[in-house]
């Protein structure tokens, strides 16, 4: 999604927070950030939540406390609480229901698959060259209706985006795989940060969508790479948005791995 937020949004506790921090080398297996670092975070953003739920409190019709609040609560987990503050935000800014990218992805991630396949078709009526949205459009549709039904609701794309986008979306229709993806991006002839750049999203993709197909132990290898990556922390609000996404889905399955005891379903 081209990532547009309101400027009141726009703060900088995560980049503080996470800036800097990943290592230069992370063993298999091992969470890229400390657990340490982990904790301080997540200390940090309660502490920003308590302070904007009394600024809410006082001031309930400013949208920009509800967008900050929802983006921290969707970094701790809390998805329904997420979604209820991106709603409360499309209530009192109705113009801004079609571009918000991030209330599909709470919606995704509170179970309201049907939803957040909505969203995003709404969010394609905003900008139909985004594949980054028909991406999380087809994880909506496979989550609420299967992925054969999916690849057929694949919506169809006549101008190109940036990379590694337009090769991820040709995953879901089985025209590519991930090992050719990530082997382009090796040989493609561009530097070193756009490089890092197009490792971060298709790691990311790769990963979700090895998770929306119930196949864990591949994605927590790849999202364990997009974690890892320094490009998506330091780039700016929206590529952080989703470098958080990851970790949180990351997470969600390394929980899910140590209780079960094993990375996959299948």
């Amino acid at each position: 999604m081209k990532h547009t937020v309101p400027l009141a949004a726009m703060v900088g506790w995560s980049l503080a927070l996470l800036g800097g921090l990943l290592p230069a080398a992370v063993a298999r297996g091992e969470h890229p950030l400390s657990q340490e670092k982990r904790d301080q975070s997540a200390r940090v953003w309660r502490e920003q939540l308590a302070k904007l739920d009394a600024a809410i409190a006082e001031t309930p019709e400013e949208i920009g406390l509800y967008s900050r609040r929802g983006d921290l609560r969707f970094f701790l987990g809390d998805f329904a609480g997420a979604l209820a503050d991106y709603d409360r935000m499309v209530q009192l800014s109705p113009d801004s229901e079609t571009s918000h990218w991030r209330r599909g992805i709470a919606a995704f991630y509170s179970g309201e698959f049907k939803r957040a396949a909505a969203q995003f078709d709404s969010y394609h009526s905003f900008d139909n060259v985004d594949r980054e949205n028909g991406i999380w459009r087809y994880f909506s549709h496979v989550k609420a209706s299967g992925k054969e039904a999916a690849r057929k609701e694949l919506l169809k794309y006549e101008k190109d985006d940036r990379e590694p986008f337009p090769s991820v979306y040709k995953l879901f229709a089985g025209e590519t795989t991930p090992e050719a993806i990530l082997s382009a991006i090796a040989d493609a002839d561009i530097g070193k940060e756009e490089r890092e750049k197009r490792l971060f999203y298709a790691e990311l993709y790769i990963g979700l969508n090895h998770a929306v197909d119930g196949r864990d132990a591949d994605a927590l290898a790849h999202l364990e790479k997009a974690v890892a990556n320094e490009w998506g922390p330091r780039a700016g609000y929206g590529p952080n948005y989703m470098w958080h996404v990851g970790r949180v889905n990351y997470e969600l399955l390394r929980e899910k791995s140590r209780e079960t005891g094993k990375g996959d379903e299948k």
